[in-house]
């Protein structure tokens, strides 16, 4: 699913810049950043919430 969403924003990154993007494709490219940066942020929480301080 993770390299599904990155090949998806690959593909946005590389029409903009060959062709450039209409105001549709724009809108989905920003989902598709969105989720990825949420998910990040989440596996970045669960591994800090892992973390135990002695």
């Amino acid at each position: 699913m993770e390299d599904e969403l990155i090949a998806q924003i690959n593909l946005y990154s590389k029409k903009s810049k060959a062709e450039g993007l209409n105001d549709s494709e724009k809108q989905v490219q920003q989902e598709l950043r969105k989720e990825y940066l949420r998910r990040i942020r989440q596996s970045l929480k669960s591994e800090l919430d892992k973390i135990d301080i002695v």
